[in-house]
């Protein structure tokens, strides 16, 4: 199952219904329920230092497939060009849900190493802050704007000499709505930095729903379909201005033809 986007071209599509009789009737206690073990058994091999990157894709995986089995569908498009780079590269995107932060890592890892640019407060979260730690995300407070640069800068230019690429979701917060002028450029200075590709991805995950008190617990819609697309790798040129608008006109797009 690890090798299911390796194997499948340029694209995945869920086939056909998978949604059990449960899942159906009670999507958001079935889902969740999945979840809570899937957070459950990953943070007690973290807490180990057993959780290695084939456990991380199976449980990426393994959260497509909790999905799907309440009725869900995606539909991933563009992995060909994650799987044509010859070096890491920083992944640039919008930030919808938590469910992305649960997916992309069995769409990128299993052709390049992978961590991700997070806030602090996801890393003190019970059970799931021992997985994301587990991974050497680059660590962000959200608070200053200019010390998360410079930290950005600098972690992330470690991880991408030790051959790791970055993940990073240069908005304030996740929305569903996007914001081109809430999407900061930290991402294209990154890339430029550190002369490596920016890839722009896009992706609608409001399938996974906001919560009215706590953010991460909001309804589970099987019934809006999941979309990752990734676009072409660029190199960033000059004040990388155009790369950074670039990306932006890529989301936009994305998001346009998804609704």
């Amino acid at each position: 199952m690890a090798d299911l986007f390796l194997t499948s071209g340029s694209a995945y599509q869920t086939a056909g219904p998978h949604a059990s009789w449960l899942g159906r009737c009670c999507p958001t206690a079935f889902f969740y329920a999945k979840i809570l073990g899937i957070v459950y058994r990953a943070s007690g091999l973290a807490k180990k230092s057993l959780y290695d990157d084939q456990r991380w894709i199976e449980s990426s995986l393994t959260t497509i497939r909790a999905l799907e089995a309440v009725g869900g569908r995606f539909e991933v498009r563009g992995l060909e060009n994650v799987r044509g780079l010859k070096s890491p590269a920083v992944f640039i995107g919008n930030h919808m849900s938590i469910l992305e932060t649960f997916v992309l890592p069995c769409l990128i890892q299993p052709i390049r190493d992978v961590t991700f640019v997070v806030k602090e407060s996801l890393i003190t979260y019970p059970f799931f802050g021992h997985v994301m730690r587990n991974r050497n995300p680059v660590v962000v407070g959200r608070e200053n704007p200019r010390e998360d640069l410079k930290l950005v800068l600098e972690e992330g230019r470690k991880r991408l000499e030790a051959n790791i690429s970055v993940v990073i979701f240069p908005q304030t917060t996740r929305s569903v709505e996007f914001d081109p002028g809430k999407f900061n450029s930290l991402g294209v200075k990154l890339a430029k930095r550190c002369n490596v590709p920016a890839v722009p991805f896009a992706l609608k995950t409001d399938a996974w729903g906001l919560g009215k008190r706590i953010k991460d617990f909001g309804p589970i819609r099987p019934e809006k379909t999941v979309h990752f697309q990734f676009g072409e790798p660029m190199m960033v040129q000059g004040s990388g201005r155009e790369e950074h608008n670039a990306v932006v006109e890529f989301i936009q797009k994305n998001i346009a033809a998804w609704r």
